[in-house]
């Protein structure tokens, strides 16, 4: 829990208790379910709760936004940026049922209000949304051509409506010809940690 202390000054008590209490549930049900790999549980907060919440390092959403989190596993990036920003609605999706189960279960008992969940592949979700985020899921070619069906066409925000994608490693190639309209922020600029010397926040606008 320091280490997001660490990195964002101001939160309430109330998230706070929220970010606090993700230790021991992920624990608890990564007992039962495993969403996270055995090996890397004990690096919850830097490996999964932090690098979720690097998209708000880098970006802002207005209240009212709507995000899609499309392939969220056991909820992230959702989870951790629903308690960042309570007044934005986020909508969960993975195609794995287990694994929404153990989001869903996590979120209620935590008391988030701005989160729903669906079992369902992205092809199946009729929803639009100013933003679908995504960790490192697909390769981002394959994501855009999926999730742009579900982007809104009115926008709120200061960056235009599109996809926000945590990736690592070299990703030149990846978004050769989305250049025009992607923006790539290093992590390693926000973030101390060794872990995240490769890792990366890549918005494309649709």
């Amino acid at each position: 829990m320091s280490i997001i202390e660490k990195y964002f000054e101001g939160l309430t008590d109330e998230q706070k208790r929220q970010f606090a209490a993700l230790g021991e549930l992920y624990n608890d049900w990564n007992a039962k379910i495993n969403v996270i790999s055995r090996k890397d549980i004990d690096n919850l907060y830097e490996h999964h709760v932090l690098h979720s919440l690097g998209i708000a390092k880098v970006m802002g959403f207005k209240p009212q936004t709507c995000v899609m989190d499309l392939g969220t596993g056991g909820g992230f990036p959702g989870i951790p940026l629903a308690i960042f920003f309570p007044e934005v609605r986020f909508h969960l999706i993975d195609s794995i049922g287990k694994k929404v189960r153990v989001a869903t279960e996590i979120s209620r008992s935590i008391g988030l209000k701005n989160v729903t969940f669906a079992h369902e592949r992205v092809e199946e979700e009729k929803g639009k949304f100013d933003y679908v985020v995504s960790r490192a899921v697909m390769p981002l070619d394959d994501l855009v051509k999926l999730a742009k069906k579900n982007i809104a066409k009115k926008q709120q925000n200061a960056l235009p409506n599109g996809i926000v994608c945590l990736k690592g490693g070299e990703l030149e190639r990846e978004i050769t010809h989305l250049k025009s309209r992607s923006i790539m922020w290093n992590l390693s600029d926000y973030f101390d940690e060794e872990y995240f010397k490769t890792k990366k926040v890549v918005f494309t606008a649709i």
